[in-house]
Parts: structure tokens; sequence; C-alpha cells
């Protein structure tokens, strides 16, 4: 006999590991050096969230964006989101992996929606004002600037998981029959 079912106590253990999931991809957007952006053609500009780059093979000649206060807006809207997430994923983890306690969930999937709103501004913020600032050639947004929708993804994600959890608490206390999506007799 084979049956299949949604183990929901699981939940209370992954949902908080998608959160730090979404902590490390924010951590390699922000600090990658290598860049955001790199032009097409020789890899000759490239440009992170921090500074651009232009030169070839060993010489480059490196301008920091932080001057330019749609960059800094950037890092700051980043920067807060990290911060705002890390918070949020210690309460999870108190909320869902120490003890289940579902009133702190609520709180949670609001913090993740700030991070996915103040996020979403700053990435859709750096290739706008970045594409204004440089006037030549065409450009890629490389694997860090991926992370940072990555990581903006996962929490839309476990904003909407947050918000639907309240719902199952006799399932994540494991009091409710299991209900299975298949049983073969």
């Amino acid at each position: 006999m084979f049956r299949c079912g949604i183990a929901y106590p699981r939940c209370r253990w992954i949902v908080p590991l998608l959160v730090l999931f979404a902590i490390i991809f924010d951590i390699i957007a922000i600090a990658a050096t290598s860049g955001w952006v790199e032009d097409e053609n020789a890899k000759s500009h490239y440009a992170s969230m921090w500074e651009q780059c232009r030169g070839r093979n060993d010489n480059w000649e490196c301008k920091s964006l932080m001057e330019y206060s749609w960059a800094e807006a950037v890092a700051a809207l980043m920067i807060i989101g990290l911060l705002i997430l890390i918070i949020a994923f210690i309460i999870s983890c108190v909320a869902l992996c120490c003890s289940l306690n579902l009133d702190l969930v609520p709180a949670i999937a609001a913090m993740l929606t700030i991070v996915v709103i103040l996020q979403i501004i700053a990435l859709i913020i750096y290739p706008v004002k970045f594409n204004e600032l440089i006037f030549e050639g065409h450009y890629y947004y490389t694997w860090a600037y991926g992370f940072g929708w990555g990581a903006t993804i996962l929490s839309i994600g476990c904003a909407v998981i947050f918000c639907c959890l309240p719902k199952y608490e006799d399932e994540l206390t494991g009091l409710a029959k299991t209900k299975y999506i298949y049983s073969s007799a």
C-alpha cells in the first residue's frame, strides 16, 4: 500500500530555511564585486552595486557609484531589506522551530512584504538609472543582479506561505488527521 500526503509539521522547518536562503542570496547580491552589469563586447566595463570599472586585463580604473544619489538609494534599500530579512528569519525560527507561536506569523509576513517592496524598488531603480548614466553599447545583467531578484522572489513566496500558515494550525501541531493526496489500496 502506498500513501502520499503532505507532512505539515515539516513546513515548520522548511519555511525558515527558505528565508535563510533569501538572506544568503541577498548577501551574495550586495557583496558581489564582480559586477551587476557588464558590457557585451570586450568586457571592458562592469559595474557592481558599489562601483563601476573600465579597462582591460589588469588595468582597471574604478570609480565609486556612491557619488550618485540613486546608487546610494539602491544600496540603502538593499541593506535595509537584508536587515529586515534577518530579523524575520530570527523571529520565524522562534515562532516555528522552538515552539509553535502562530501569533508572530502575520508579523513575519508583513516584514517579508516590506522586504519585497524595498528590494523591487531597488532592483528597478538600478537598471533604469544605470542606463541613463551610460550611453554606449549593450549591457548584460549578471548573476549577482540575478541573486538580488532570487532573494526577492524567495521573499515573495515566503510571505505568501506565512500568510497561509495560521489556517493550518492543527496540521502544523500534528493534531489533525493526515489527509492523503493519493492512496493505493
